[in-house]
C-alpha cells in the first residue's frame, strides 16, 4: 500500500493538472458511477487527507479514491499514449483541456457530497502531511493500548495517517526497538513520531521513500527489502518475518543486532 507522502505527491500533482478548470469529460468505470456525467463540473481542488484523495467539484461534490495495494492515477497531455496498464483496468478517466488524469485499477471510486467526507475519513488519525497534524494528540492515540506492538500501531490509520509499510521498518530501526515491542515500553516514543513526520516531509515531493540520506540503488532503506543482506550500520543479515492480525498480516525488516525487542517465536 503506497505511503502517506506517496499519496501527498500524487494529490498534489493532481491537483496542479485539474484545479480551477472545467472537465471535458469524465468517464467513471465503476458500476455505480457508470451513468455519471461530471462534464462540464470544474474541479476545485484535489487535496489528500492520509491515504485517501478527496478531487472536489463544484455543486458539492467529491470524488474519493484510495489506491490500496495497487491502483495509481497518471497524467497525460492531449494525444498521449496512455501507459499506466492494459485499458480494461483504467476505472477513471478525468480530461480538461489541458490534461487526462487517469485512475488505474483504483479499489475505491466514489462520488458523495463535500459535506459528507467525513463519513469516509473522518475516522482517521492526525494526518502526517495535513494541516490538522497535531502530534500531542496522535501520541495520546499510540499511548491509549501500551500493550499493543509498535508496527501495528503505526499502521492503524485511527492513530495517525499516512504511515505504510515502510516507513514503520525504517522508523522501528532508527528507534532502535524492534516492530513487535509494545508500543508502552519504547523509550521517548514521541521522538518516533517527531521522526515520523520528519520522513515523510523530507520524501513527499520526489518518489521514493529516501530514510538512509543515500540515494544511490540498494542504499536507500536501512532495512526494509533488505532481508539477508548486510544492515548498512553494523553488517548484520538483515531479517524479515510478519506481524499484525493474521488477516492483515504485514512484512517487517529489522536489524537484529541494531534492535532490541521481541521478534515472532517461530523465527
Amino acid at each position: 500500500m503506497p505511503e502517506g507522502d506517496t499519496v501527498w505527491l500524487t494529490a498534489h500533482r493532481l491537483h496542479a493538472a485539474l484545479a480551477g478548470r472545467p472537465l471535458l469529460r469524465a468517464d467513471l468505470r465503476v458500476p455505480q458511477l457508470a451513468t455519471v456525467d461530471l462534464a462540464g463540473r470544474e474541479v476545485l481542488e484535489v487535496v489528500p487527507r492520509g491515504k485517501h484523495i478527496m478531487t472536489r467539484l463544484d455543486g458539492g461534490a467529491t470524488l474519493h479514491s484510495h489506491l490500496k495495494m495497487e491502483g495509481s492515477w497518471h497524467l497525460y497531455a492531449p494525444g498521449d499514449r496512455w501507459r499506466g496498464g492494459p485499458s480494461h483496468q483504467v476505472r477513471a478517466v478525468l480530461e480538461n483541456e489541458a490534461r487526462t488524469a487517469v485512475g488505474y485499477r483504483l479499489p475505491v471510486l466514489e462520488l458523495l457530497p463535500t459535506a459528507e467526507e467525513d463519513g469516509v475519513v473522518g475516522h482517521l488519525g492526525p494526518d502526517l502531511l495535513g494541516p490538522d497534524w497535531e502530534p500531542a494528540r496522535a501520541l495520546a492515540r499510540l499511548a491509549d493500548r501500551p500493550e499493543r506492538p509498535v508496527g501495528e500501531a503505526l499502521l492503524d490509520q485511527r492513530n495517525l495517517a499516512g504511515i505504510g509499510n515502510v516507513y514503520v521498518s525504517e522508523l522501528c530501526f532508527l528507534r532502535g526497538v524492534t516492530p513487535w515491542t509494545p508500543f508502552g515500553e519504547i523509550t521517548a516514543p514521541a521522538k518516533m513520531v517527531v521522526l515520523a513526520k520528519r520522513l515523510l516531509e523530507a520524501n513527499k515531493a520526489r518518489p521514493g521513500h529516501i530514510t538512509t540520506g543515500d540515494t544511490r540503488r540498494g542504499r536507500t532503506h536501512w532495512v526494509y527489502g533488505r532481508e539477508h543482506e548486510p544492515c548498512l550500520r553494523c553488517g548484520t543479515p538483515v531479517r524479515r518475518a510478519e506481524h499484525g492480525e493474521k488477516e492483515q498480516a504485514r512484512v517487517a525488516y529489522w536489524c537484529p543486532r541494531c534492535q532490541r525487542g521481541p521478534v515472532p517465536s517461530d523465527v
